[in-house]
């Protein structure tokens, strides 16, 4: 497939610096490639909202469902003389709501709410041990690219062959899902190791270390490079002299670094979030038009497995778009210290070793760093909460509020859009305001704890006796959803490039690979926990308030990180590794963190 390239910029006429090790690739960023980064955003993002946050869970829940049966009666959850097309049926949901839907799965009865909650638990587990397994490869030779390109089009596949996943074989569908989280999450991680090595390269940071202090580059609305005349004497401006290794001065928000990469990070993640939109309607259209169809009435499930091939032909044809524009920047070259022939196997047994190896060294190295290890436990603790909120949020949706899958939909846009205006709103906010990255994070948390508390009223008999306030009736979920995405869309874009400050130079790929690792090494305990309340109480609702104890826990470790501190660690940390590797030879074994 041929795409017309957008036209040469001026930033490929800034003259790269040296290498830094054999191979390295130090062409200044262009548009190009930038555009050829925000592609992949463009792509799985798709995949993210579309599908994890919205119609793979309610697909799964209904997959289980037209199987299911309700637990004291046995009568089916969806009678075979009803139609089951989501959203047109009562019949999809319990006929008697004293009684749960469960269904008979390796001999246990299990809700089918939380057979969708188990089922992201599993997927993100197997993700953090994929990506640990591969991760710190990509800062090595041509692995990033390729790696991102092998995680972009199998997950495409994964979502196109649910169209052939049937209720009888439900279970089928649970294992694709496996496959398509493990393949989203992997290639974010790869992303994210880009980010790093675009801005290093980035010709608006390399004039600023020629040029006057007062004279910076920054980005446009258009996202093009332009010279502004700084003022560092009034209270307007947004940035600040760099000093010593770069960081902001004292009295500065932040460095030119963190402020490229934050505004890079944020329009990637709002560009995301316009695709997202984009497919949600043309999946509404797309529903719409198959329930004046007879494909409904074979199964409920046919018009969510049909989106889905949506969303992987969109995930395919972006991937092949990222394939075109974006560079290799190939790592240092790894060597394989054995000798003779070695069979697939055994090879593919050190190479996973050597992952490992290099995941131990990173947490090594990240233990000397106290910055990156708040903000880690904090990581730690805010992805669990983000991810248990947005699937028990559908759900809830679906099984308490009985909405149906057009409104379902529409919800999803609404925290999109939110998702959007949050990615882009956020920074300015932060200028306008002269908040630092970690307070800005702080905020966010604080708003998305709104989301469990409101739920939680209406366990007050007042607001029970009333039938409304508390999250009794449908339109009251769609404010929530406004706050979700305008946090989302915040954490999503400052989280990733604030660690990206305080990552060593040199080891950015091995450091996002800590970063996912403390993600999804997360993100599976709370949607478990969420799955065994509702088996235990048979309500969604209870899950609200394990989520809004776990909101609230990271924001005093985001308190205490201080950019500045850590960047200026984790430098020292690499001229400290670059020296003990100078003084082992050259003989040694590349084994995870180069330093640069």
């Amino acid at each position: 497939m041929a795409f017309l390239s957008p036209p040469a910029s001026p930033e490929e006429d800034v003259q790269a610096r040296p290498p830094r090790y054999p191979g390295e690739d130090t062409t200044p960023t262009t548009r190009k490639e930038l555009w050829g980064w925000y592609a992949y955003g463009i792509a799985a993002e798709v995949f993210a909202v579309c599908g994890v946050g919205s119609f793979l869970p309610l697909t799964l829940e209904q997959l289980a469902r037209e199987r299911g049966y309700l637990q004291n009666s046995h009568l089916p959850c969806v009678g075979p003389d009803s139609p089951s097309a989501p959203g047109n049926s009562p019949a999809m949901f319990r006929r008697d709501d004293n009684e749960q839907c469960v269904v008979g799965l390796m001999g246990l009865q299990i809700n089918t709410a939380s057979f969708a909650m188990y089922t992201f638990s599993l997927a993100v587990l197997v993700q953090a041990l994929t990506l640990i397994s591969f991760s710190a490869l990509a800062d090595y030779e041509n692995n990033r690219k390729t790696l991102l390109l092998a995680f972009g089009f199998i997950g495409s596949a994964t979502s196109m062959l649910f169209v052939f996943i049937a209720p009888p074989v439900f279970v089928l569908g649970a294992l694709l899902v496996v496959v398509g989280i493990v393949c989203l999450g992997s290639s974010f991680v790869v992303l994210n190791s880009f980010l790093p090595v675009l801005v290093a390269n980035d010709p608006s940071i390399k004039q600023s270390a020629k040029e006057s202090e007062e004279e910076l580059h920054q980005l446009d609305s258009d996202g093009e490079y332009v010279h502004a005349r700084a003022s560092f004497d009034t209270d307007e401006s947004p940035h600040r002299p760099p000093t010593g290794l770069g960081l902001g001065g004292a009295t500065g928000t932040s460095s030119p670094e963190l402020q490229l990469s934050t505004k890079i990070s944020s329009k990637g993640v709002g560009l995301g979030y316009c695709a997202a939109v984009l497919v949600q309607i043309l999946s509404i259209l797309l529903l719409f038009g198959l329930s004046k169809t007879p494909l409904p009435k074979a199964s409920g499930t046919l018009p969510l497995r049909f989106v889905l091939l949506l969303v992987g032909i969109w995930w395919f044809t972006f991937t092949l778009v990222s394939r075109r524009w974006l560079r290799s920047r190939p790592g240092p070259p790894l060597e394989s210290t054995s000798s003779g022939p070695q069979s697939r196997w055994r090879i593919w047994l050190h190479l996973v070793g050597f992952a490992w190896k290099s995941l131990w060294k990173t947490v090594k190295t990240a233990s000397k760093l106290r910055e990156v290890i708040l903000f880690l436990v904090a990581w730690f603790l805010l992805s669990d909460a983000m991810a248990t909120v947005s699937g028990t949020a559908i759900l809830f949706a679906r099984t308490e509020l009985k909405m149906s899958t057009t409104m379902v939909a529409l919800l999803s846009i609404t925290a999109t859009l939110s998702g959007m205006a949050g990615a882009f709103l956020w920074p300015i906010v932060s200028r306008r305001f002269g908040l630092k990255s970690n307070h800005t994070i702080m905020l966010c948390i604080a708003l998305f704890e709104l989301i469990p508390l409101y739920g939680m009223l209406a366990y007050i008999p007042l607001f029970k006796k009333w039938g409304v306030i508390g999250l009794q009736q449908p339109w009251e979920i769609y404010p929530l959803a406004i706050v979700h995405g305008i946090v989302s869309g915040g954490l999503a874009s400052y989280c990733r490039s604030f660690f990206g400050l305080l990552i060593p130079p040199g080891s950015e790929a091995a450091f996002y690979a800590l970063y996912a690792a403390t993600d999804k090494g997360s993100s599976f305990i709370g949607p478990a926990i969420v799955g065994v309340l509702i088996d235990a109480t048979g309500q969604v609702r209870s899950g609200f308030f394990f989520i809004a104890v776990l909101i609230v826990l990271p924001i005093p470790l985001v308190w205490m990180v201080n950019a500045e501190k850590g960047r200026a660690e984790g430098v020292a940390v690499a001229e400290n590794m670059a020296k003990d590797r100078d003084g082992e030879g050259e003989g040694e074994e590349v084994e995870g963190l180069l330093a640069r």
